[in-house]
């Protein structure tokens, strides 16, 4: 018989958030950055800087 186990993992924590223009980038505390385009997130892409405080 075959068990599956399954491994629960730590989120990681937002250590930085920046905003462009065009992109919208994270980064987390395990060291690695995510960048997205800006456009995926409308309601962002079309706010004031106001709005993303």
């Amino acid at each position: 018989m075959i068990s599956l186990t399954t491994e629960l993992f730590e989120t990681p924590a937002i250590q930085q958030l920046a905003i462009t223009d065009d992109t919208l980038t994270v980064d987390l505390s395990d060291g690695r950055t995510i960048s997205v385009p800006l456009a995926w997130y409308p309601r962002l892409q079309h706010g004031s800087t106001e709005d993303w405080s």
